[in-house]
């Protein structure tokens, strides 16, 4: 279908990586109203040379996902698209690795979406699976400035989160215990829990079978890394 571009915004994820999306004039499209659609990155957008006011072509990708694929008309007074420079949350300088598609916000430590991001991943049903706690809480707890960081999740005390919106003695008792209960999980949950970069569920699964433990993963020269089973 054809709509119109209305504006680009830019989201920033748990790793960094920053990706524009369209907000469209809603259309009709394979039984949904569409209003938004990932532009990928700053590359996609100069290859199909995307502008804020021009008539786009939308399609969905494997029915679900909706994408541009191209310009139908020209706005009237459609100036080139500058790709962002700085984090549109955080206002670092972005930096774009050699090789890699996406930018990124470099700010691990104080990028807001980053740490929420990345502690919601943590509490994630594969992850920690942290009864209790979804990923508003996360976000109310940020906010509050009662956690910065996974490890702050395990000095949380009942008192500090009872005064929080929406949060009674009972809600409060339960993430205490999930919190809690949290700590039997397996070695490779915890390790997939931690959101490094290239470690999925399955590396994280070759990983903690042939380590154990943190310690001898962080002491792991690269050698030792690239004998680990199909690392």
């Amino acid at each position: 279908v054809i709509t119109k571009l209305n504006a680009i915004s830019y989201q920033v994820g748990r790793t960094g990586a920053i990706t524009p999306v369209a907000n469209l004039e809603p259309v009709q499209l394979a039984g949904t109203i569409v209003k938004r659609a990932s532009l990928h990155n700053a590359d996609q957008i100069e290859k199909l040379d995307i502008r804020i006011g021009d008539e786009v072509f939308v399609e969905k990708g494997g029915e679900i996902i909706p994408k541009i694929i191209g310009v139908a008309k020209r706005g009237i007074q459609a100036e080139p698209t500058k790709y962002i420079t700085y984090c549109p949350e955080c206002q670092t300088e972005l930096i774009r690795n050699e090789g890699e598609a996406n930018h990124f916000c470099p700010n691990f430590y104080g990028c807001p979406p980053q740490i929420i991001g990345r502690i919601q991943h943590f509490i994630s049903r594969k992850a920690m699976d942290i009864d209790g706690l979804g990923g508003e809480t996360v976000t109310l707890l940020y906010n509050a400035g009662l956690i910065s960081n996974y490890a702050d999740l395990y000095a949380l005390k009942k008192e500090q989160i009872i005064p929080l919106e929406r949060m009674a003695e009972k809600s409060a008792n339960n993430l205490i215990k999930g919190i809690e209960k949290s700590k039997t999980v397996p070695f490779e949950r915890v390790l997939f829990a931690l959101g490094i970069r290239y470690v999925g569920e399955t590396v994280a699964k070759k990983l903690a079978k042939h380590y154990k433990s943190i310690d001898t993963i962080a002491n792991a020269s690269m050698m030792d890394l690239i004998l680990v089973d199909e690392i």
